[in-house]
């Protein structure tokens, strides 16, 4: 087993990954930017190394320097979480080559999934049905022709990345060109590559998930599906397990097809195949995580299989415990990312502090945060403040709890954040009856605005009191004649704490 990890990411992934390190018994190594100094992950792991300044590209983009804090610290391992280097195929090769475990896919594979166009090829190799495109040319002209062979509307996708970056729906000839000049500066501000390819737009899917699992031993498993079509700029808001879309039949050919894809790449560590599910139950691949899931905890939830624990134990070269008879779903999950951004504003990401976080507690309830009370949300790093998940015996019943957990979340803080937005899409009939698709944000949600509701009368009373005794105003405050308690107003008779009284 390995006794010592560094973790190379931050916020709620880094100290998830700590957590379980430490139920394990593993050492773990934490590192941080100027942003992220006091951070909840510094402080759980048992050392933690700067890096360097805030931005990305200074501090958790910086290999050598991780790579570097990992020798020095006497590390055996890395785990790269998900994000900055998570599916970077050359770090992966670096750790390998400096004699740590990598705890994921080999840099090859991580190549080869990483770009989508390679990663369509070997799935259509491997059997895997493929959404109809075009990659034999980045040129802009013979894009034009095999956007009209194709037929609009067309999706112009990045070869590399994800996220939803350096993508763009395009409906008419006309918006072609427009759309992949937009998409190649925003693929190459985002990955350093500007390539692109074409697919045609499947409409009115549904986005589904397949967990796998893939040993050193020749074992792959999956477990089973995460519907994923509540989204907003190709950006997952809600997830649930087991799809509501899905039957038995289709569930398991798609898990079929997921492990014999997996097996046909040489896949190993934790994955995820990704794929559009069209009205008619025809299924296409989009395309491979290499990495575990942001959602990965509703899988954990209803299959009862912790995926971190077995991230390690398959780096560490142990065989997958189960056969795939051996694993099943059990209830309902669903979960909801709690992001500081402002959806009435086009999603707008806000920063700020949060000033109180009081987490909902209860049986059947997760919360997965890296940030807490007194925290900062800054601009360099993605706005997420947790994820909320929860587990019940049935849909209906994990739709009820989720809206308890949401309405019991507290946030306080000079930000904005999309509770409000979670509350109405649980709400929505739509989502109740389980009929939600991928457009299903843009075309009956938005625009979208809050429900304005004026404060209940105790709650401007109890701030009214809390900003008066803040302010001094004790009734056995003492203070020496002639002064003023720090903060009160100088002006105000009312709010000294000198033994004043008017008349007497």
């Amino acid at each position: 087993m390995l006794s010592k990890i560094l973790i190379a990411n931050r916020g709620e992934i880094a100290v998830r990954i700590i957590r379980t390190c430490q139920e394990m018994g593993i050492a773990t190594v934490a590192v941080y930017s100027a942003a992220d100094t006091n951070a909840l992950h510094t402080t759980l792991a048992d050392e933690a190394v700067y890096l360097g300044p805030a931005a990305p590209g200074a501090s958790y983009l910086r290999g050598d320097l991780i790579l570097a804090a990992a020798q020095q610290h006497h590390c055996d391992a890395v785990h790269p979480g998900y994000g900055f280097l998570a599916e970077n195929a050359a770090f992966a090769d670096a750790v390998t080559a400096a004699g740590l475990t990598w705890i994921g896919p080999n840099g090859d594979v991580i190549r080869m999934m990483g770009s989508k166009t390679a990663a369509r090829a070997a799935m259509q190799a491997a059997g895997t049905p493929i959404i109809p495109g075009y990659q034999e040319s980045n040129v802009d002209e013979d894009l034009l022709v095999a956007a009209e062979q194709l037929g609009f509307p067309v999706l112009v996708k990045a070869k590399a990345g994800g996220g939803g970056k350096g993508m763009r729906i395009v409906e008419l000839a006309a918006d072609l060109l427009p759309a992949i000049a937009a998409a190649r500066r925003e693929a190459m501000n985002a990955f350093g590559d500007d390539e692109l390819y074409l697919e045609k737009l499947i409409t009115a899917a549904h986005h589904i998930e397949i967990q796998v699992l893939g040993d050193h031993h020749g074992s792959v498993v999956h477990l089973f599906e995460r519907e994923c079509s509540v989204q907003r700029h190709h950006q997952k808001i809600i997830e649930e397990t087991p799809s509501p879309h899905l039957t038995a039949d289709l569930r398991r050919r798609m898990g079929e097809v997921a492990v014999k894809a997996a097996q046909a790449v040489g896949y190993t560590n934790a994955g995820t195949l990704e794929f559009l599910v069209d009205a008619v139950g025809n299924f296409y691949f989009l395309e491979m995580n290499t990495r575990l899931q942001v959602e990965h905890p509703i899988t954990e939830l209803v299959t009862g299989v912790d995926l971190v624990k077995t991230q390690i134990r398959i780096a560490a070269d142990e065989p997958l415990p189960w056969r795939q008879t051996d694993l099943s779903q059990r209830g309902h999950a669903i979960e909801c990312r709690l992001y500081a951004e402002d959806p009435a504003s086009g999603f707008l990401p806000s920063t700020g502090t949060l000033h109180r976080l009081i987490e909902p507690v209860g049986p059947g309830i997760r919360v997965d945060a890296g940030v807490t009370s007194g925290d900062a949300v800054t601009v360099y790093y993605d706005p997420m403040i947790a994820k909320l998940s929860v587990l019940a015996e049935d849909r209906p019943s994990a739709i009820a709890k989720m809206q308890w957990a949401l309405r019991h979340f507290v946030i306080l803080g000079d930000l904005t954040t999309n509770l409000p937005f979670l509350r109405d899409l649980l709400a929505h009939p739509r989502f109740q009856q389980g009929q939600t698709t991928t457009d299903f944000v843009e075309t009956t949600v938005m625009p979208w605005q809050p429900a304005q509701t004026d404060p209940p009368d105790m709650v401007l009373i109890a701030a009214a009191l809390a900003d008066f005794l803040g302010n001094g105003a004790t009734t056995n405050q003492r203070t020496p004649a002639g002064t003023m308690p720090q903060g009160a107003d100088l002006y105000s008779p009312w709010r000294t704490g000198n033994g004043f009284r008017l008349g007497g």
